[in-house]
């Protein structure tokens, strides 16, 4: 099948919201109460942030496990990066997840504004323009024969799901709903048009929608 672009471990509530409009550095994804959307993932034994021993097995570490398998690169917005807008005034910034992020792979982060790449431990953050099929280009490159992860926020992963670039989709719905946001769709029917779909229940309460290419 060639190389994919795949979302992985993508998290939505059950009104399809993934973020709130309101980022900052002290609300990351703009939503009160967030970690209710990813917090069956960090308490698998498989989180890529896990620092101690523990976590839960079963069908939620499958997912998390797999996170990694075959990603040769990643593809973000430039919110999932941080919350800076307009140029990059702040260089010092270099993400939100320290001096080890969890990628271990080229990251191609898309903004309109020029930055010189930025590498910590085994990652580099390269901010990129272009339209998604030339980013999703320079991604495949850098990935070697490897997949590429599309890692959102959800405006970038509903911008490569317009294009047509998409060909794996894995959604965890949340039992919560937030009214407002910003939302990856209203319904999942509104992708069975172009992929099929299987929908496994967790024993966590979470549920997940597993896409692809028809």
């Amino acid at each position: 099948m060639g190389q994919l672009l795949r979302v992985m471990n993508f998290n939505v509530s059950a009104d399809g919201v993934a973020a709130g409009e309101r980022q900052s550095l002290e609300n990351p994804f703009g939503l009160p109460g967030a970690e209710r959307l990813f917090g069956w993932a960090g308490a698998t034994a498989s989180w890529p942030l896990r620092t101690g021993a523990g976590g839960s097995r079963g069908l939620d570490d499958y997912f998390t496990r797999d996170f990694a398998r075959n990603i040769g690169a990643e593809i973000m917005g430039r919110n999932k990066f941080g919350p800076q807008r307009g140029p990059w005034t702040d260089h010092d910034w270099r993400g939100w997840w320290g001096e080890e992020p969890p990628f271990h792979t080229p990251v191609f982060v898309l903004t309109h504004h020029q930055r010189p790449s930025v590498t910590l431990s085994d990652t580099t953050f390269h901010f990129v323009g272009g339209d998604p099929a030339a980013v999703l280009a320079r991604a495949r490159e850098a990935a070697r024969g490897q997949d590429v992860r599309l890692g959102g926020g959800v405006t970038t992963v509903r911008q490569f799901l317009a294009a047509g670039l998409v060909d794996t989709l894995h959604v965890a719905v949340s039992p919560v709903r937030f009214g407002s946001g910003l939302r990856l769709w209203e319904s999942p029917g509104e992708l069975t048009d172009r992929y099929h779909l299987e929908v496994v229940p967790s024993p966590s309460g979470v549920t997940h929608h597993l896409f692809w290419r028809r």
